[in-house]
C-alpha cells in the first residue's frame, strides 16, 4: 500500500470528522478542504455526508463545487462517496422533493421500501466480482439510512438483503464509487475496503 493524498469534501454536511481519522489511521494523508486548488492536486476525493439530499446538493451549488465534482470525475479522478455521498453520485432524488444530483452514475435515490429507517450490520454480497470489493463478499458492514440509490444492474457493485426486499449497498463506474455504508464505522473491513478504493480507484478505467 503506497501514501496517498486526500481530500474530504468540505460543504457543511455530517461525519466528516470520523471519516478523516479513518484515513489517517491507515497511514494517508487527509485533509478537509473546499478549496478547488487542494481538491484538484489530490489522488482521491471523497463526499462524506449524513443528512438530507437536497440541502447537500444545495450546499454544493453554493461552492460552486457541483461542476468542479463533475469535471474532476470525467478526466479520471478517483472518487469516494459515503453514504449520503453516494446518493450524491446519482442523476436524482426523490427525497421530500426530485433534486437533480451529481450524475456521475446513472440511478435514483428513493425512500426504503419496507421501513423509514435502517440502522444495524447487513452482510454483504458483491456483484461482478469487483475486485476492489470482492473480499468483503458476505462480510458484514454498518448502515445508517432511509433512502437508497437504486442504480442499472451494470454500476450496482455490492447489494445488501433486508426483510425481503434487496437494496443496493454500492455503486461503481470506473474510477467512482459510492459505498452506502459506513466504512469509517465497519471495523476492520470497513478499514480494509477504504485502503483498497484509494489505491486501485486511481488505476481504474
Amino acid at each position: 500500500m503506497s501514501r496517498k493524498t486526500i481530500g474530504i469534501v468540505d460543504y457543511g454536511v455530517g461525519n466528516h470528522a470520523s471519516v478523516q481519522r479513518a484515513f489517517q489511521a491507515l497511514g494517508h494523508a487527509c485533509r478537509l478542504s473546499n478549496e478547488k486548488n487542494f481538491l484538484a492536486s489530490v489522488d482521491v476525493m471523497v463526499l462524506p455526508g449524513v443528512g438530507a439530499f437536497p440541502a447537500a446538493m444545495q450546499a454544493l451549488h453554493a461552492l460552486d463545487m457541483v461542476d468542479f465534482i463533475r469535471d474532476k470525475a470525467s478526466e479520471g479522478k478517483a472518487i469516494i462517496g459515503l453514504c449520503l455521498g453516494m446518493q450524491l453520485l446519482a442523476e436524482i432524488s426523490l427525497e421530500y422533493e426530485s433534486t437533480e444530483g451529481l450524475g456521475l452514475i446513472p440511478g435514483t435515490v428513493q425512500p426504503l421500501q419496507h421501513s423509514a429507517c435502517h440502522i444495524g450490520w447487513n452482510a454483504l454480497e458483491v456483484l461482478h466480482h469487483d475486485p476492489l470489493l470482492i473480499p468483503c463478499d458476505r462480510m458484514s458492514v454498518y448502515f445508517n439510512h432511509s433512502y437508497v440509490f437504486e442504480a442499472p444492474e451494470v454500476y450496482r457493485a455490492a447489494r445488501m438483503s433486508l426483510d425481503g426486499y434487496s437494496y443496493t449497498a454500492a455503486v461503481r463506474k470506473g474510477n467512482v464509487c459510492g459505498l452506502q455504508f459506513h466504512p469509517e464505522k465497519s471495523q476492520t473491513v470497513g478499514k480494509q475496503l477504504l485502503n483498497r478504493l484509494v489505491d486501485g480507484l486511481g488505476h481504474a478505467k
